[in-house]
């Protein structure tokens, strides 16, 4: 087995239940990552957490906020995870380790994808790198939601030359259409789909 990282993706305030943009879920996955990660970071050689970052109004985000106009809920959404606010925090139930990699996404842009993001302290390296420097060959991915930013996480993490694991019963997603078809495109890019309880 290679050296894991495993990345939480997105656990926030605003897309658990009560958010901005709460997913179905959300709050119970807080909860399900924590037990996790109580029975097996010693699992894992990196653990990272990512969370939206967006800029406020009046920027959009490169039109990621829908304003003036009903969101879609496919590639423009209500206003959500601004940074600095309380939205934008980590879900309260979520409880990661003091050597957490942070990430923060979004900055004025649409993105999805951890490996997008800015990891902070790093100096500039994105996620590719600091997974890279530390030996990391095979991921796990889990968090919110499962049909965007997970599922991007996820094919991004294969595009890097990693190895990819999706646990499904540690996410939610925002639909049934959009999850079954990002499903379907991880498969299709080699995304392994399994659950947290499933041998390693």
């Amino acid at each position: 087995m290679g050296t894991r990282a495993l990345i939480v993706v997105d656990v926030q305030d605003d897309f658990c239940e009560g958010g901005a943009l709460a997913v179905s879920g959300g709050n119970a996955v807080a909860r399900a990552v924590t037990g996790y990660l109580a029975q097996h970071a010693d699992r894992y050689a990196v653990v990272v957490a990512t969370r939206d970052w967006h800029a406020p109004l009046p920027d959009t985000n490169d039109g990621h906020f829908a304003v003036g106009a009903e969101p879609d809920y496919v590639s423009t959404w209500p206003v959500h995870c601004v940074a600095g606010t309380p939205g934008a925090r980590y879900h309260p139930d979520l409880r990661l380790p003091e050597r957490t990699v942070h990430v923060r996404k979004g900055q004025g842009r649409q993105d999805y994808s951890g490996f997008e993001g800015e990891v902070v302290g790093a100096g500039g390296t994105p996620l590719a790198g600091v997974l890279a420097e530390a030996g990391v060959t095979d991921v796990d991915v889990v968090g919110l939601a499962t049909d965007h930013c997970v599922a991007a996480t996820a094919s991004d993490a294969r595009a890097a030359g990693l190895a990819a694991t999706v646990l499904l019963d540690l996410t939610a997603a925002v639909a049934l259409p959009t999850t079954l078809h990002a499903v379907a495109r991880l498969s299709q890019r080699g995304v392994a789909l399994t659950t947290s309880d499933a041998p390693a």
